[in-house]
């Protein structure tokens, strides 16, 4: 059986760091308020040379550099973000030239929050039935460029960054001293879809929008969740 196992990581921050002081200069909040509710001290803001797209590839050269690995060894790239550099084509191809390499399987998932898992579990799956061997896998973000920046709700709250990890497929037993994904478990509900939304995009206002978010509800709703899907995991992962 083949099993995905990663194999190492990398990671890519904007050179700018904002502090929460410096927010509160320009709008209606406090270093104090933003740290008891979120933890949050600062956040890295993409300048105007980094991209989504830039960032991912500097932490794909991150994860390969770790992993011993070349650029020319990875036949899928799988990108999660919902900030990506252009409408079409997808981010993952803009990382692909980045990176060298002449020809493989790249294309970008939209899953938001869920994003990288989301883009794991396609990885992990294309794997596992033997079409790919090797695959970066991509969490990247600059979510600065869509954010409110007068609203403390939620430009408090997010900031611009990127991971990837390198995954391959490895003969396994499935043993469970084994390394490897063993188990995941994805879900959507489309009902709650005015909790944490973009007002704006191609088909309806023909903008980008910004986000807007009901956090009570949406911390809510993902506490209730978490230990389900989770216990789900767990009992299929055996």
């Amino acid at each position: 059986m083949i099993r995905s196992i990663i194999t190492w990581t990398g990671s890519a921050l904007p050179v700018r760091r904002v502090s929460n002081a410096e927010l509160a200069e320009t709008v209606d909040t406090s270093d104090e308020w933003i740290v008891e509710r979120t933890g949050i001290r600062f956040r890295h803001i993409a300048g105007p040379d980094e991209t989504t797209g830039t960032l991912a590839a500097d932490a794909c050269k991150a994860a390969l550099a770790a992993a011993g690995r070349t650029a020319q060894e990875i036949d899928l790239i799988v990108l999660a973000t919902a900030t990506p550099d252009q409408t079409f084509p997808a981010t993952a191809t803009k990382v692909q030239a980045m990176l060298g390499i002449n020809d493989c399987v790249a294309f970008d998932v939209a899953a938001v929050c869920s994003g990288f898992l989301y883009a794991l579990q396609v990885a992990d799956s294309m794997i596992r039935a033997g079409a790919h061997r090797r695959a970066l896998v991509i969490g990247a973000e600059t979510f600065s460029r869509i954010l409110d920046w007068e609203d403390r709700t939620t430009c408090v709250l997010f900031g611009d960054g990127a991971g990837a990890v390198v995954l391959e497929g490895s003969e396994s037993k499935g043993d469970r001293g084994e390394r490897g994904i063993l188990a995941t478990r994805l879900h959507a509900d489309g009902r709650h879809n005015e909790l944490l939304y973009v007002d704006g995009g191609p088909s309806t206002t023909g903008t980008v929008g910004k986000v807007r978010m009901k956090g009570r509800e949406v911390f809510r709703h993902a506490v209730v969740n978490l230990a389900a899907v989770m216990t789900e995991t767990l009992a299929v992962a055996g």
